[in-house]
């Protein structure tokens, strides 16, 4: 019988990749690494908090782009659930706003899917040591950008206003008055530059901060 050369205690991660094939292709590879186990894959946001209490991930790599919840909010819910695994954030937008959102929500690294896998190895290594891993070249620019303008009931607001959304179906879902709703729209307006409620979308998103 072949003997199995893996360490008697395997890195436990979890992978959140909405596209199967990537999710698939990053599980194949990570589990090629002596040393590491992917012991859960899930495709939505709103499932990362639920499978990690289940799994119990050393490391858990979460795409930003999901289903049900981002996977910005879901490092926040993780930290608060289960503080015990380190998240590291893997996006195809290095935009700079996100870097700042995952560092608030307590992630231990941002890295892009452009890099090869063996970075990403190092890295979920790394940030199990207690380091802090971030794509260098995404740091400067994040650094030059500056905080987001937005304050979080504009973003609430804006977030809430995509897919044509009316000022009453905004206040409705948000349990504001549409007045307020307005106020908080004209404000991220003219902190966007923009011209209207969806440029403001646009521009937001754009810079990360959505």
């Amino acid at each position: 019988m072949p003997r199995d050369h893996r360490p008697a205690r395997s890195v436990r991660i979890l992978l959140a990749e909405d596209q199967g094939m990537m999710r698939s292709a990053l599980a194949l590879l990570l589990g090629m690494e002596p040393d590491f186990e992917v012991v859960s894959q899930v495709s939505a946001g709103d499932r990362i908090v639920e499978s990690a209490l289940v799994s119990r991930p050393d490391v858990a790599l979460l795409d930003i782009e999901l289903p049900g919840l981002s996977g910005l909010d879901a490092a926040a819910d993780l930290r608060e659930e289960v503080p015990e695994c380190r998240v590291l954030i893997l996006t195809t937008f290095g935009r700079p706003g996100y870097l700042r959102r995952a560092m608030e929500a307590g992630a231990a690294g941002f890295l892009v899917k452009d890099g090869p896998v063996g970075e990403l190895a190092k890295a979920i290594r790394r940030v199990l040591t207690g380091e802090r891993v971030i794509d260098p070249a995404l740091a400067a620019a994040a650094l030059g950008a500056g905080p987001s303008p937005l304050t979080a009931r504009e973003r609430d607001v804006l977030n809430a206003s995509v897919d044509g959304a009316t000022v009453a179906d905004v206040a409705a879902k948000l349990n504001l008055s549409a007045s307020t709703v307005r106020n908080y729209l004209s404000s991220a307006i003219g902190k966007t530059a923009t011209r209207n409620r969806m440029e403001a979308v646009r521009a937001a998103r754009q810079q990360g901060w959505l």
